[in-house]
């Protein structure tokens, strides 16, 4: 028996919820099949979003000949049975509805290539992950690309009605019951699809679905969390934003949301980077903590990680911030890429010289405060300077003071 996602797929352009941009009466998509055809599209956005409910109403409503061929798992075989069956096709366009369209690979793309150039094939190209990232060049500059919008309450209430109706009894919700199960799709069409059919499924001979009863039967929240798409990293930029806003509550929702994925280590190499990116010298103490509360989560593992990523995350929000030496690398590597850079000094060289004309190198601990004035930049950017301190700190208000007094000696100097 088809399940009911499949059962309930609209078959018209009216019939789909949300996506006004694209397939609503002015949206671009709607626009052009007025016309009668389309041009090659690429759409992406998260999964259970509509991708590709939507390629199948375009072929149905432009009444077209279309094949589905999923990147992942077809091969180039099935490639040219579908091309060679498209060429059979005169006078109407042909579409593929590619499935997983970032996965093609490129003897695949290759081969497709000249058929979506001379019209034998138009391709829909569906993906959750961003094609600017993840897509062929040459495939996306053949294509339009469309974002699917994340669903809103109202979109999902109105497929809540919609599955519930579809069972044509006398069952009904109470309002917490309705809005848990519409949560726990987290944004996501079939899965709040698949979580009512479980229910009814489940509900035996009660009438009235309440909290209790749908809690029994959806015991955890979808979490849109692949390491493999586009949700997984945007969680990370939410994490590292966080807590560079000092947001300790945000912080905390979205290292929830990476734990379920249980993989650490991306989320360690992000910690490390927001120590020593954000942080800092505000508070250089941090960068031994954060090592150590990230050792003891991968020696502990799930679910007691949580603990240690959960203290060192409400430190880091807290701390106090600085980015001044992640400016200040980023100032003296701009200058190397542009070339303004120069022979180092004589005296600062590896290599003992003879020529009693060379400024002999000041060893800075035979004087006094370990600090005597001389050159130490190429000739071509001597006064340049990269590091401009903050004080949002004690430490680095500490630092500016030195950095303050050595500049100011080097005036008398």
């Amino acid at each position: 028996m088809e399940p009911l996602a499949y059962r309930l797929r609209p078959k018209k352009i009216e019939d789909i919820v949300g996506q006004n941009h694209l397939i609503g009466p002015n949206g671009a998509i709607t626009k052009m099949m007025k016309n009668g055809y389309i041009p090659s599209l690429i759409l992406y956005g998260n999964p259970g979003i509509g991708k590709t409910t939507i390629a199948f109403v375009i072929c149905n409503t432009l009444d077209v000949k279309y094949f589905t061929f999923n990147a992942s798992t077809d091969n180039k075989a099935t490639l040219k049975s579908m091309i060679d069956d498209a060429m059979l096709v005169t006078n109407k366009q042909t579409i593929m509805i590619v499935d997983e369209i970032h996965r093609m690979k490129k003897d695949i793309q290759d081969f497709l290539l000249p058929y979506v150039e001379n019209g034998t094939v138009t391709i829909i190209g569906l993906t959750t992950v961003n094609p600017y990232h993840s897509v062929s060049p040459a495939i996306r500059s053949r294509c339009l690309v469309f974002k699917l919008n994340e669903f809103e309450f109202k979109d999902l209430e109105k497929i809540f009605y919609r599955a519930c109706a579809y069972y044509n009894d006398s069952t009904s919700f109470s309002e917490e019951a309705k809005n848990y199960v519409i949560n726990m799709a987290n944004g996501e069409i079939r899965t709040l699809i698949n979580m009512i059919e479980g229910i009814y499924l489940s509900k035996g001979d009660i009438d009235k679905i309440d909290l209790d009863f749908a809690k029994s039967i959806i015991l955890k929240p979808n979490i849109s969390i692949d390491k493999n798409e586009d949700s997984y990293y945007d969680t990370l930029s939410g994490l590292h934003k966080s807590i560079r806003g000092s947001d300790v509550d945000a912080s905390l929702h979205y290292l929830a949301k990476l734990l379920s994925s249980e993989d650490f280590l991306p989320l360690i190499r992000r910690l490390y980077c927001i120590c020593y990116e954000d942080i800092s010298l505000a508070n250089p103490s941090m960068g031994p903590k954060v090592k150590a509360a990230c050792e003891a989560a991968l020696e502990l593992g799930m679910p007691e990680a949580k603990l240690p990523l959960a203290s060192i995350v409400i430190d880091m929000a807290l701390s106090p911030k600085s980015n001044s030496s992640y400016l200040a690398i980023e100032a003296a590597i701009k200058d190397i890429e542009e070339g303004h850079s120069g022979n180092l000094p004589l005296h600062l060289k590896n290599t003992y010289s003879f020529d009693k004309r060379q400024t002999p190198y000041k060893y800075p601990h035979d004087y006094p405060g370990a600090w005597v004035n001389q050159q130490y930049l190429p000739d071509v950017i001597k006064d340049r300077t990269y590091y401009t301190p903050k004080t949002t700190g004690k430490y680095e208000e500490a630092l500016k003071q030195r950095y303050e007094a050595i500049k100011k000696a080097k005036e008398k100097k």
